[in-house]
């Protein structure tokens, strides 16, 4: 097998070498000629050109699973409400909505802005805003992104600028689901522009946005060029965004360390020293909503034995970890509650005693209990395609170890460790889930008995019932009670081993101005201009 850490290594400590420079270049200069921007332009907000490595697979919001793809949907699309942060607390706030009142705890009504228009000129009415709604509710094909309207009952255009929601039950996921960016439920689409494309709208998007969406060349640039008539006054202050698909970090981490782009949606952690030591760059990023985990088949093989799973649980040293694994960044995950739910993530966990945590003599003691005695060897699958590779798996085998577990990697391209993670064909796998703002979308659709991305086919009654209960409560304090108990249930029973919460970088040159940071993974563009 390769040896990923030493090739990573060197590239920190060494610096990109000659050949990924001249890939970055080579790529840069290629795509930008072959979207015919082989120089810069100059009208008064400017160009800004962005190297893309994540995945893009529709421009459609009710039907992406993407978040490479999401981030571009902010700069086409609103929601009725967005997502704000003061550097300390995230908010969800009016976006095409100008008002939101909550008439009881089931009744939401949004007063529309007025004359707001989508880029093919129709009005972005109550009709609009309710066929969009209910293009997620129940529309065909169902969308992916249905389940957040699960308990919606109706919605009804009260008038022209009017519309009223109703749901069977107190929902407190709500805000999230109606925001234009993470929730994607709540993004509000061109029902004309639907209509006309048919399964074609994910590449001929029509948002109300302030970028409205000019061409994509497979494998090679999307462009999005300014919309005059956005509502926002004074917005946006970029004439064209163009990004260039790179599929290969080190082609883009060299195009931008260059000067060849302005930025980047993200960065391989590997590369973030180098970035934040150049002087012509500005690296924005902060601990997210997010945790990464080891996932271990609870029904099936050696992990249906909850003893194996805690052995599993309490061997992992997650300090050596982010060193070794993440280059040092990121923090522990006690629990899958991370830093930016304000309301419900605990600042003392470290100390409280709660969540998994190392504790190799613990680790033993479970070993021991276990119903497998002697070395045992599990089939671990990987891909080199996923955020860290195989970096995560090969940090904790010698971890592992030490409890008589020698698990076996299984190195797959990604569309196959996808289709073995979602059938259970798998003793263990390694994943992070990304971009949560609240713990419904931590807790429910992953573990709560019988949903679709439950990958370890974990089931305990009390832990669903807590997260049921969880959606209908609306009292903070006492979400933040039932979701502590969920947590302490799931981290207990060990479906997985949680290593950590971590950082989402957004690189800039120096000269990109007034980007507004928000820890959900999204790049938007709205308030960017070119010094």
């Amino acid at each position: 097998m390769v040896d990923h850490k030493a090739i990573l290594t060197e590239r920190v400590l060494g610096g990109l070498n000659r050949r990924d420079l001249m890939k970055g270049l080579g790529a840069g200069a290629i795509i930008a000629a072959g979207a015919g921007l082989s120089t810069r332009a100059k009208a008064a907000g400017g160009e800004i050109r962005l190297a893309w490595v994540d995945h893009i697979d529709t421009l459609d919001p009710h039907f992406t699973g993407f978040l490479g793809a999401v981030k571009v949907h902010n700069n086409i699309y609103n929601g009725l409400l967005k997502v704000e942060y003061d550097g300390e607390r995230v908010s969800f706030v009016p976006d095409l909505a100008e008002t939101w009142d909550v008439l009881d705890e089931k009744v939401h009504v949004f007063k529309l802005k007025p004359n707001v228009k989508f880029h093919d000129g129709t009005p972005c009415d109550a009709e609009a805003v309710k066929w969009s709604v209910e293009r997620v509710w129940k529309g065909e094909p169902k969308s992916p992104h249905a389940w957040k309207f699960k308990a919606l009952e109706k919605v009804e255009v009260v008038d022209p600028l009017t519309v009223r929601l109703i749901f069977s039950r107190p929902y407190a996921f709500l805000p999230v689901a109606l925001t234009g960016s993470t929730g994607r439920a709540g993004t509000i689409v061109s029902p004309t522009a639907v209509q006309k494309h048919g399964a074609n709208f994910g590449r001929n998007p029509v948002g109300t946005g302030p970028f409205k969406f000019v061409s994509w060349r497979e494998n090679d640039s999307i462009v999005l060029e300014k919309n005059a008539d956005y509502f926002e006054p004074g917005l946006p202050k970029l004439d064209k965004v163009t990004i260039l698909i790179m599929k290969e970090a080190s082609a883009a981490i060299a195009a931008v360390m260059s000067g060849q782009v302005d930025g980047m949606s993200d960065s391989p952690v590997q590369f973030i020293p180098q970035l934040k030591a150049n002087p012509n760059l500005q690296v924005l990023g902060e601990i997210e909503g997010n945790y990464v985990y080891i996932a271990m088949n609870c029904k099936k093989g050696p992990f249906a034995d909850i003893n194996l799973r805690r052995a599993v649980a309490f061997a992992l040293n997650r300090e050596q970890i982010i060193r070794q694994a993440f280059f040092g960044q990121g923090i522990p995950a006690y629990t899958p509650i991370s830093p930016p739910m304000t309301d419900f993530y605990d600042k003392n966990i470290a100390e409280s005693g709660r969540g998994q945590r190392f504790d190799l003599a613990k680790a033993k003691e479970h070993r021991a209990k276990s119903e497998t005695k002697g070395v045992i060897e599990p089939i671990f699958v990987v891909t080199e395609e996923g955020t860290y590779g195989t970096r995560l798996a090969q940090t904790v085998l010698p971890m592992l170890a030490q409890i008589d577990i020698k698990p076996k990697l299984q190195l797959v391209e990604r569309a196959n460790w996808v289709s073995r993670r979602n059938s259970g064909d798998f003793d263990m796998f390694d994943f992070n889930w990304w971009a949560d703002l609240d713990p419904d979308e931590t807790l429910f659709p992953e573990f709560r008995t019988g949903q679709a991305w439950n990958y370890p086919g974990w089931s305990n009654a009390r832990f669903d019932a807590c997260v049921d209960e969880a959606q209908i409560v609306l009292d903070v304090e006492k979400r933040k009670a039932l979701y502590n108990e969920a947590c302490d249930i799931i981290m207990d029973e060990a479906p997985i081993a949680i290593t950590s919460h971590m950082p989402v970088f957004k690189i800039f040159a120096k000269k990109v101005k007034g980007f507004k940071y928000i820890p959900v993974d999204s790049l938007n563009l709205h308030t960017v201009s070119l010094a």
